[in-house]
């Protein structure tokens, strides 16, 4: 996946010491790529969108029909509060290894602050820190970079894609005439006669 300036603009802090507010550095083989406020930025986007999703009340979720682009099932019917804490979940399950889901489960799950993080992991304050932070930015990527869909924009999530492809674009030279397009043929009724 490519990331773009418009992309990381707009989540990126603008004090950041690494990318200066852009949301974009190079890396080490001169490779453009999302600074680490970003990543984190975007987790925390995500995570908000999680808390949400888990404290409201159980009436307020509500079932959702989704077009489908295929021919044999045009709809799917879904909770998408459900499906996202459940996506959420999974991810951060199937990315993060023991040491880093147990402290992610604590902490952000749970809602354990620190000292209570620490004491139970054997953490001092400044790699208990640093740990949060790895997470976020691991997370975030992934959240993002994850493929069909992501998580991240959340409106593509709850909502659809917002582009739908519905035919190919042709480019016409400027001093050629467009290509004419191919007679089309709608089915007829049965019993009805044009």
């Amino acid at each position: 996946m490519e990331w773009t300036r418009s992309e990381t603009l707009a989540v990126a802090m603008h004090n950041c010491a690494q990318c200066h507010g852009s949301g974009l550095r190079l890396g080490k083989r001169g490779a453009v790529g999302p600074c680490n406020c970003v990543m984190r930025a975007i987790f925390r986007i995500c995570f908000d969108r999680f808390v949400r999703c888990v404290t409201q009340e159980r009436h307020l979720s509500r079932v959702s029909l989704e077009p489908h682009s295929g021919r044999s099932r045009p709809s799917t019917w879904g909770r998408k509060d459900e499906e996202y804490i459940a996506d959420f979940s999974l991810i951060a399950r199937r990315t993060l290894d023991d040491f880093e889901h147990r402290l992610f489960r604590y902490h952000f799950i749970l809602g354990a602050d620190w000292k209570l993080c620490s004491r139970k992991l054997g953490l001092d304050r400044g790699n208990f820190f640093h740990a949060i932070y790895r997470i976020e930015q691991k997370l975030g990527r992934v959240f993002r970079e994850m493929e069909p869909y992501s998580l991240f924009p959340l409106d593509e999530y709850f909502q659809g894609p917002s582009k739908t492809i519905t035919g190919r674009l042709h480019i016409v030279p400027k001093n050629q005439n467009p290509p004419k397009p191919a007679h089309l043929r709608f089915p007829v009724p049965v019993g009805k006669t044009a």
